[in-house]
């Protein structure tokens, strides 16, 4: 504007709007919905996961992976197996996190590897506070037991 003029008042367009805050709750990443199917040890009435319904086929895979698997590797991944027990029993694990841990030991159960590790990663990014001390524990007993030889069956 020329000296001595009075500036411009006319307002200018607002400023666009920032979108909203994202919806309450956990963002759900996993291509599974947490009520899918019912997990091993689960029973239909109240959908709740035993801890031996999870614990059981996640020793039983580590008891498979001894004798070929290096003896600090099986240990450390009997302390995180441990540190999930102890967890479950003080009650510290959510409703979601148990579920997913009861369909990721089925997976484990039926050798579906490829399964068993998207629901390893999909509670690493949806419940990362809760599992970090023992899901990498997990996580390793999935890539040793998918190393593992398949037994022959007889014929």
């Amino acid at each position: 504007f020329p000296v001595g003029a009075a500036p411009d008042r006319t307002p200018a367009a607002p400023p666009p709007l920032a979108p909203g805050p994202p919806p309450p709750g956990p963002r759900r990443l996993s291509r599974w919905p947490e009520s899918a199917r019912p997990a091993v040890g689960e029973s239909a009435a109240g959908g709740e996961v035993s801890a031996d319904a999870v614990l059981s086929p996640l020793r039983a895979a580590l008891a498979r992976c001894r004798p070929t698997v290096q003896k600090h590797v099986c240990d450390d991944i009997g302390r995180r197996l441990t540190v999930l027990g102890d967890a479950w029993a003080q009650g510290q694990l959510s409703a979601p996190v148990r579920r997913r841990m009861g369909l990721l030991a089925q997976e484990l159960q039926q050798q579906h590897w490829d399964a068993a590790d998207e629901i390893h990663r999909s509670l690493m990014v949806d419940h990362v506070q809760e599992v970090s001390q023992w899901l990498v524990g997990v996580k390793r007993l999935i890539a040793e037991a998918r190393c593992l030889p398949v037994p022959q069956e007889d014929s």
